[in-house]
C-alpha cells in the first residue's frame, strides 16, 4: 500500500561553526574561547545563544525514505562524511528524484541552513532551490514556497502559517500519544560530536524524523489523503521496521507506553506485541 510518489521526511542537526564565526567577527582565539565569545556576542545581539543561521554547521542529516516498496531510515554524520559531502548527498537526492519533502520547522530552519551552507561550500543544488525562474513548471511546484505541498512543513501548516500559533514537535507528539524526544534535545548535539558519539547522534536525529513521520501520518488522515485502514497499515509497518533495528528499541519501548495515553493510539501495538 504505497502513496504513488516518493516521500522524504528529514531532519538536520547542527552546531556552531567556530571557523566561520571567527571570520565573521574577526576573532583570533582558541576554539573554546572563540565559542564562548560567539555565544556572548550573540546574546548581546539577540538575547539568545542560538547562532545566526549561516553559522550552523551541519553535523547530521537523517531521513525516512518511502518509495516503491522501500521504507528506510538513514543518517549521514560527520563521522563518515565532511559537511560538504553530507550536503551534496542530500541535495543530490533531488536531482535524481523529486520527493514530497516533509519536515518540522524546515521552512524557517533546516532548508535555510542547508542553503547557507551550500553557499559556503560552493555547492550547486538547482532542483531543491528552483522557484520557477528557469523552469516554469516549478513556479507552482517547488520546495521553497511555504504554501505549496512539495515541501510540507508540519509546524507551518498545523499553525495555519501563523507564527504566533507555532508549537514544539515534542509537545505535539506527546499529546498525540507518540514517544517524543526522550530527554534529549538539540542542545546535546555539540556534546555528542565532541565525544564522538556518532551513533547516538544519528539515533537522536532519526527519532525526530520518526516523530515527524507519525504526525505526518495523522495529518494525512486529517486531510483525508489516507483512510483509517491505510493509516493503521503504516503504523504497523513502522513498528515492524523498528522492531528489526535494535538502535530504536528505546523509541519503541516509549511508544508502547505513550500510545496508551490516547484512545486513538491505544491499539497501536496490539498487532505487534
Amino acid at each position: 500500500m504505497m502513496f504513488g510518489f516518493p516521500i522524504l521526511i528529514f531532519d538536520v542537526e547542527t552546531m556552531t561553526d567556530i571557523k566561520a564565526g571567527s571570520q565573521l567577527y574577526q576573532l583570533d582565539l582558541a576554539d573554546e574561547s572563540s565559542l564562548q565569545a560567539l555565544a556572548k556576542l550573540r546574546r548581546q545581539e539577540a538575547g539568545t545563544d542560538f547562532a545566526k543561521l549561516p553559522l550552523h554547521q551541519v553535523v547530521c542529516i537523517s531521513g525516512l525514505w518511502i518509495d516503491e516498496g522501500k521504507f528506510q531510515l538513514f543518517s549521514w554524520t560527520q563521522h563518515e562524511y565532511s559537511e560538504k559531502e553530507i550536503l551534496q548527498k542530500f541535495t543530490g537526492i533531488f536531482e535524481k528524484k523529486q520527493p514530497i519533502l516533509v519536515s518540522w520547522n524546515g521552512t524557517q530552519f533546516d532548508l535555510p541552513v542547508i542553503m547557507y551552507r551550500c553557499l559556503y561550500h560552493g555547492i550547486t543544488a538547482a532542483t531543491l532551490f528552483e522557484q520557477g525562474e528557469w523552469d516554469q513548471q516549478k513556479r507552482y511546484n517547488n520546495y521553497q514556497n511555504r504554501y505549496l505541498p512539495r515541501h510540507t512543513d508540519l509546524m507551518d501548516v498545523l499553525s495555519g502559517f501563523n507564527q504566533k500559533s507555532f508549537q514544539k514537535l515534542d509537545e505535539i507528539v506527546r499529546i498525540l500519544g507518540y514517544p517524543g524526544k526522550q530527554g534529549i534535545s538539540g542542545n546535546d548535539v555539540a556534546e555528542f560530536v565532541q565525544q564522538a558519539q556518532w551513533a547516538a547522534l544519528g539515533c537522536y536525529c532519526e527519532s525526530d524524523v520518526l516523530n515527524t513521520w507519525l504526525v505526518y501520518l495523522r495529518w494525512l488522515l486529517l486531510r483525508g489523503f489516507v483512510d483509517q485502514q491505510q493509516h493503521q497499515y503504516w503504523i504497523q509497518r513502522t513498528i515492524g521496521y523498528l522492531q528489526q533495528h535494535a538502535q530504536h528499541a528505546a523509541f519503541l519501548q516509549q511508544w508502547q507506553k505513550s500510545c496508551l495515553g490516547t484512545a486513538f493510539t491505544a491499539n497501536d501495538f496490539l498487532q505487534n506485541p
